[in-house]
């Protein structure tokens, strides 16, 4: 990215020179764009009208010779070199580099031979050199060198100007890319259609599962209530409650029951009606008799002992709990 943006700039000043220019004085220029380390692309400074019109005068070679820069290659240039002027050395270097650049366009892996051909290399470590010192670390390129293999893997190179006939492929390829591109975008569309169904649906399945709990609670709540009511109907019956300071002074007797969920209650054996509390815990602190009171829904249960202490831990169901009372009230 550093390197796009360095020649953008430096393609911008050669243009920005070569527009007021012309004769020798833009001949001159086209050499100066050519020597330039960090320039890589010519076809802005070749598109100009003054640079066209040196075709047909006598420095009509530097046209060939930007051309050459554009587009050609190394042995490009040994085919043509009687119709080029003479190249300094570091314009032989540039279009060395520029050679790499349009090998690296057909094939991500360059034989080693085959650069070194390309090149005019005559060893394995004048080659290695160029392209690490002269293409790597220029930025042109990115890659790594495989001595067991003898290539260049390339994994990064910097474009070169278009060839004029070349275009209609270029323009080949992005209409395909253009559509594909439009395929994907309609197939995103529809993935992100289907996952909002499939989320409304989700809402929808999680609201109907909320609502059967919840109408399965009050169905529930609604049995015990009525299961409750028929208790307080049996403890409002006539003589059904003992009067606690009456029980207080009858002779009692303890009697242990084991009560369903493990809980051990040391019971008093009596004549009223006990009632059932719902509760998770609660203190039994005496033996002489019973508390007896009722809340405005559900009745409780309330044992009250001066002997002994017991704590129930577990929540009871409430008809069991029932029926053992009513048998020890009874009694034998």
């Amino acid at each position: 990215m550093d390197v796009e943006r360095k020649q953008a700039e430096v393609i911008e000043y050669f243009v920005k020179q070569a527009s007021s220019l012309k004769g020798s004085s833009l001949a001159r220029l086209i050499v100066e764009a050519t020597k330039s380390s960090s320039l890589f692309a010519f076809g802005e400074i070749l598109a100009l009208s003054n640079v066209a019109e040196l075709l047909g005068t006598e420095h009509s070679v530097y046209v060939d010779l930007l051309r050459l820069f554009a587009y050609g290659t190394w042995n490009d240039y040994k085919r043509n070199a009687g119709c080029l002027p003479s190249l300094a050395p570091d314009q032989v270097l540039k279009l060395k580099q520029l050679t790499v650049l349009t090998l690296a366009e057909s094939s991500k892996v360059l034989p080693y031979d085959q650069l070194m051909q390309e090149l005019d290399v005559t060893n394995v470590r004048e080659l290695e050199d160029f392209l690490i010192n002269e293409c790597m670390y220029s930025g042109i390129v990115r890659g790594k060198l495989d001595q067991l293999r003898r290539c260049f893997e390339v994994q990064f190179a910097a474009g070169r100007d278009l060839r004029p006939e070349q275009l209609g492929g270029m323009i080949h390829i992005l209409t395909d890319w253009l559509a594909t591109s439009d395929n994907l975008l309609l197939s995103i569309q529809e993935k992100i259609k289907w996952a909002d169904t499939m989320g409304e649906l989700d809402k929808k399945h999680k609201k109907e599962v909320e609502d059967k709990v919840e109408s399965v609670k009050k169905s529930i709540s609604n049995k015990a209530d009525m299961d409750f009511r028929g208790h307080e109907e049996i403890f409002s019956e006539p003589g059904g409650v003992m009067d606690f300071e009456e029980e207080r002074v009858r002779p009692k007797s303890a009697v242990p029951a084991l009560l369903s969920k493990g809980v051990t209650l040391y019971h008093e054996r009596a004549v009223g009606v006990v009632q059932l509390m719902c509760r998770a815990s609660c203190r039994l602190m005496s033996t002489k008799g019973f508390l007896l009171w009722e809340t405005s829904s559900r009745p409780h249960f309330s044992l009250c002992y001066d002997e002994i202490g017991i704590t129930l831990t577990s929540v009871f169901h409430m008809k069991p709990l029932l029926s053992f009372f009513e048998q020890q009230i009874e009694g034998p």
